[in-house]
């Protein structure tokens, strides 16, 4: 199996209109390279401020990991408040930006009329065990002495609120939700493209050379002439915003047809989207339509594929055993951009050429607010991005990488023996 393999999200989406490769000669006030949520954000931020906006993506909309994640809309990072700012500084504002990432979302959703099941219902992270459950004690506290409404639910609450008893408790944040993830991404590109942006794909780019006081963006059929410069590919992209320091980790999904109404009722009856604190962590949630879509850390294809099905079939049997011998119906996978550090890198890459990589694992939201920064400070505009330094080269990114594979393959393997 390959990342070209439509997965559910492909299915559901909304249609989009077919686009064309770039052919010949065009100039902008700004180009982006990439039309994931961090691209497409920035061209319909900047596109709404009247500037000409040129998106060049090899593949298409949404075709990385902006259409194959999860669908979880959250706020802020992996890491707790406490220690973003002890390594950024409060004075940096990017956890207050993240903090508020989800209402960016659903604002942009709702101005736009996006159609991709938006659902701010929140989300649950769930403690598989008593080191999990003191980690979002801690998380609740930090959260909780900001003003902000989290909620930590014990064992009970929990298991009203998911459906299953495998949790000791849950956080529950209220700020966040669900999306149907690639439709969100098409979404944003319909709005973008009515505002005056123009999006080009397949439109590999190939070379990006600072000429006068603009940039000059090479594609193999093509080239742009801008102002300005945006580096959007995240763990997809080339250029020197995807620097040595970027690990790549794959994350797999698989999804059933759409439950009978009873079993849907049973499973995460407020709609919330849900991970635990496991290693090797758990996702699940339903869409719109009652599928059930569980996902972990892994790549699908050769032999890891069987192992990852058999595991996630096992666990989806756990959580909810009103589910056993249904099988699944979808299946797909993408890449997370992970930094050492767990923060995102927001880099500028020359005059006037900026970008931003490593959401580890928060793409929706960060992306969102990070590519509507990234568009406010390529032209000039007053904006809340914090520009952080490039990180210093890791050589063992790709053993990293390979570890997060194989690691998770044995552990999903030596789960048949529980």
């Amino acid at each position: 199996m390959t990342r070209d393999t439509p997965g559910l999200w492909a299915v559901t989406a909304p249609d989009f209109p077919a686009l064309t490769p770039l052919e010949g000669r065009t100039e902008a006030d700004l180009a982006i390279v990439g039309a994931g949520y961090t691209g497409l954000s920035a061209a319909l931020e900047a596109a709404m401020a009247g500037a000409r906006v040129v998106v060049l993506d090899a593949e298409g909309v949404g075709a990385g990991g902006s259409g194959r994640n999860v669908g979880l809309v959250n706020a802020g990072l992996w890491l707790m408040p406490d220690e973003v700012e002890a390594r950024l500084g409060a004075e940096s504002g990017l956890l207050e930006l993240l903090s508020a990432a989800p209402a960016a979302v659903w604002e942009t959703v709702e101005r736009h009329g996006i159609d991709c099941e938006a659902r701010p219902a929140g989300t649950l992270h769930c403690a598989t065990d008593a080191a999990g459950m003191q980690a979002l004690e801690e998380r609740a506290r930090q959260w909780q002495g900001r003003q902000v409404a989290v909620a930590l639910l014990d064992a009970a609450q929990a298991r009203a609120r998911t459906g299953t008893d495998r949790y000791l408790g849950a956080l529950f944040d209220p700020r966040a939700g669900t999306i149907q993830p690639l439709g969100y991404a098409r979404g944003l590109a319909c709005a973008a493209m009515k505002a005056g942006a123009v999006i080009h794909a397949p439109a590999r780019v190939t070379g990006a050379r600072a000429q006068g006081r603009g940039w000059e963006v090479e594609t193999e059929r093509g080239k742009v002439g801008a102002a300005r410069l945006i580096w959007a590919g995240n763990a997809y992209g080339t250029g020197p915003a995807a620097n040595d320091s970027l690990t790549i980790m794959p994350y797999f999904n698989f999804a059933t047809d759409p439950l009978p109404d009873d079993l849907r009722r049973s499973i995460l009856p407020g709609g919330e989207g849900a991970w635990d604190t496991a290693t090797v962590l758990t996702s699940f949630r339903l869409d719109a339509a009652g599928r059930f879509v569980i996902g972990s850390v892994g790549e699908l294809g050769r032999a890891d594929t069987a192992v990852h099905e058999a595991w996630a079939s096992r666990q989806m049997r756990r959580l909810f055993p009103q589910l056993a011998g249904i099988p699944f119906a979808h299946r797909w996978f993408g890449r997370i951009g992970t930094t050492p550090d767990a923060v995102p890198r927001m880099v500028q890459t020359g005059p006037g050429a900026y970008g931003v990589t490593g959401f580890n694992g928060r793409g929706i939201g960060p992306g969102t607010v990070l590519g509507r920064e990234l568009a406010r400070t390529a032209l000039g505009l007053q904006s809340a991005l914090p520009v952080l330094p490039v990180a210093k080269p890791d050589p063992l990114r790709k053993v990293r990488g390979a570890g997060y594979r194989l690691g998770a393959a044995a552990l999903h393997l030596a789960d048949r023996r529980r």
